[in-house]
């Protein structure tokens, strides 16, 4: 029997190798794949959509926040891994009554990296998810030596939802992200607050980003953004490279490079 510590400080025992996992977290999903575990994933969510192979074929259990417990059952986990933010507290304490589960909380890159290593070992590939760690350091530190110590530090706001708009604050990973591409959020609410536009103009923002996910805002939003903080620049951003923290945190230096670069080229 093998013991292994969560993100939560739980204990959980696994007498081998697991075989059959459940993924209720679509960035852990992608992770999961990456570290090569074709055939031991049996189970994600409909919003696990990368890889798109695994999508079409493997099977879904619900949501983030939902599950069907009746198919949970029927593939039969030896372990099932998720999230505190992403999922529903009140659904994943049903779930531990029957199946071993093993849970993510993260709010920093290092909180990330950590995750990566643990659920490496957790499912027997440490070395792989140890180089992938190496990789994502690496290329976060070069990002910050191409930051400018001497630049400008921009006022950002960074929308999540429309009507109600809201969007990141403090204590969430998007925002960690900000602070590492030199940008100063000016909501510092905890967590996912409803702003008004009030408060939107009020807090006069140089740069509003309005993410693709969790609502999907597009070109003709931008316009609308324009109308409330007139000198801001308004910009859409992947919202998956700012929120996902797996294994596509690989692509987030280089995507956040270019943002800054369009960024300066539009001052």
């Amino acid at each position: 029997m093998n013991s292994f510590t969560d993100q939560l400080n739980r204990k959980i025992d696994l007498p081998s190798k697991p075989q059959r996992i459940i993924s209720l977290v679509p960035s852990q999903t992608e992770l999961l794949y990456d570290l090569g575990l074709r055939d031991e994933v049996v189970g994600i969510t409909k919003f696990c959509i990368h890889p798109e192979e695994w999508f079409r074929s493997k099977t879904r259990v619900g949501g983030t926040k939902e599950y069907d417990f009746e198919k949970i059952k029927a593939l039969n986990p030896d372990l099932i891994i998720g999230n505190k933010e992403e999922n529903n507290q009140e659904q994943i304490e049903e779930l531990m009554k029957d199946y071993t589960v093993w849970m993510s909380d993260i709010y920093t890159l290092k909180d990330a990296c950590d995750m990566i290593t643990r659920i490496g070992t957790l499912v027997g590939k440490q070395q792989e998810a140890t180089n992938l760690k190496l990789e994502i350091e690496s290329k976060f530190n070069q990002f910050q030596q191409f930051l400018n110590p001497k630049s400008q530090i921009l006022s950002v706001s960074y929308l999540i939802w429309n009507k109600p708009y809201m969007v990141a604050g403090n204590n969430t990973f998007i925002n960690e992200l900000l602070k590492v591409c030199g940008f100063k959020n000016v909501f510092e609410q905890d967590r996912y607050p409803e702003i008004t536009t009030k408060q939107l103009a009020d807090a006069n923002p140089e740069i509003i980003l309005l993410s693709s996910e969790p609502y999907p805002f597009k070109e003709k939003h931008i316009e609308e953004f324009k109308a409330i903080c007139p000198n801001a620049k308004v910009m859409i951003v992947d919202g998956e490279v700012f929120s996902w923290y797996g294994s596509r945190l690989l692509q987030a230096p280089e995507y956040f490079k270019q943002l800054i670069e369009n960024i300066a080229s539009k001052r």
